[in-house]
């Protein structure tokens, strides 16, 4: 199979990679990514795509992934997991619900009660209007981060 993207390691990147390889205590991922880059080096063992995936008991695709994040973007990046671009699940609070719950938050809690509860937040935010519905677990973890 033809090599779209080859990798040649400078000597100062090298001993970078050794020396991350040496120290252990990095993420795994990290470490999986520096031994592709050293077995696929042009001017070092030049290996296959298909033994390096072998050794390292990954696809086919991670090493071509590797290799190609390492030509177009570099060194650090080839060494860190693929930045995703669009988020799994959008946001259910964007800055300006976020401002209108810590607003509700800090208000006058209900008639008979002494303090808001998540609970009661969520609810609030969905009889105002502001979201269609959310939990009281969003509802804390948005809080938490703000406080």
């Amino acid at each position: 199979m033809n090599k779209r993207y080859i990798v040649r390691l400078t000597k100062a990147e090298k001993s970078e990679i050794e020396k991350l390889l040496k120290k252990g205590k990095k993420a795994a991922h990290k470490i999986k990514h520096a031994n592709i880059l050293l077995q696929a080096d042009a001017g070092g063992p030049n290996w296959s795509d298909e033994q390096i995936a072998k050794v390292n008991h990954c696809h086919t695709n991670t090493v071509c992934n590797v290799r190609q994040r390492y030509v177009e973007e570099g060194l650090e990046r080839a060494l860190e997991r693929k930045v995703q671009e669009n988020p799994s699940r959008e946001k259910i609070l964007d800055g300006a619900k976020e401002a209108r719950l810590i607003a509700v938050s800090c208000s006058r809690p209900p008639e008979g009660r002494n303090e808001w509860t998540l609970r009661l937040l969520a609810d609030k935010l969905v009889e105002l209007e502001v979201v269609d519905n959310i939990s009281y677990e969003t509802v804390r973890r948005t809080l938490k981060k703000t406080s």
